[in-house]
C-alpha cells in the first residue's frame, strides 16, 4: 500500500514525501542524501535550509536559481562582504525569501563559515568530522519514521551556535545533514536507498 503511493510515472518507487513536481523529483533523485563535500555547495545548502524555516522546500527549490544570482553563486567570500546596500537589494528582491533576519544571518554565517575553513582546512572537514567522514545509513520504512532532529544534530547545532552561526536550530541542521548526505534517510523501499549505500 505504502509502496504504491510512492510509485511515479517512470515506475520508480521513491520516498513518500516527494511531490510529483519536476523540481522535487530532480532534487530527490540527483541531490538529496548524496554525500556532498564541496564547500561552496555546502554553504549553499546551509543558506537554503535556513531560508526554508517556517516555509516549504518546494518554494525554496523554485527560488533557488534566483538565490544563486542574488548570492553570487553562494561564494562565502563574496557573501561575507555584503554591506547594507546589498542587504537592501536582497530585501527588495522578490526572487528570494525577503526576511531581514534570514538575510542578515546568511551574511553573518558566511563570515563564520570562512573562519571554520581557516581553522579546519575546509568546512567540509569540520562538518563531516562529526560522522568520521562516512554517511550514516538509516533504515526507515516510511517517511513518518524519520526523525526531524537527533542528538547529533543538536550537538552540531550547539557547537555551530557557539562559533557564531545564527538562525539555525537542531531541526535545520538535521535537514542540512540529510541534504548533504551525512545521513541517508531515503526510505528502505526507495530506489535511491541502496544507491547511496556506499
Amino acid at each position: 500500500m505504502v509502496a504504491q503511493k510512492m510509485k511515479f510515472n517512470d515506475g520508480k518507487i521513491r520516498c513518500d514525501w516527494i511531490k510529483d513536481d519536476p523540481l522535487y523529483l530532480r532534487y530527490h533523485d540527483e541531490e538529496w542524501g548524496i554525500p556532498e563535500y564541496e564547500d561552496q555547495k555546502l554553504f549553499e545548502l546551509l543558506v537554503l535550509e535556513s531560508a526554508e524555516a517556517g516555509l516549504n522546500w518546494l518554494l525554496i527549490l523554485k527560488k533557488r536559481d534566483n538565490y544563486r544570482l542574488a548570492y553570487d553563486n553562494f561564494d562565502p567570500l563574496k557573501v561575507a562582504r555584503f554591506d547594507a546596500v546589498k542587504e537592501s537589494e536582497l530585501l527588495a528582491n522578490s526572487g528570494i525569501i525577503r526576511s531581514k533576519l534570514k538575510i542578515k544571518s546568511s551574511i553573518q554565517n558566511a563570515k563564520i563559515f570562512i573562519e571554520i575553513q581557516k581553522q579546519h582546512g575546509s568546512f567540509s572537514d569540520y562538518i563531516w568530522g562529526y560522522v568520521d567522514h562516512k554517511p550514516i545509513l538509516n533504515n526507515w520504512r516510511i517517511s513518518k519514521d524519520v526523525p526531524n532532529e537527533t542528538s547529533l544534530s543538536l550537538a552540531i547545532c550547539t557547537d555551530m551556535k557557539k562559533k557564531g552561526f545564527t538562525f539555525i536550530g537542531s531541526r535545520i541542521i538535521y535537514a542540512f545533514m540529510q541534504a548533504i548526505g551525512m545521513v541517508n534517510d531515503h526510505t528502505s523501499c526507495c530506489f535511491k536507498y541502496h544507491e547511496n549505500d556506499l
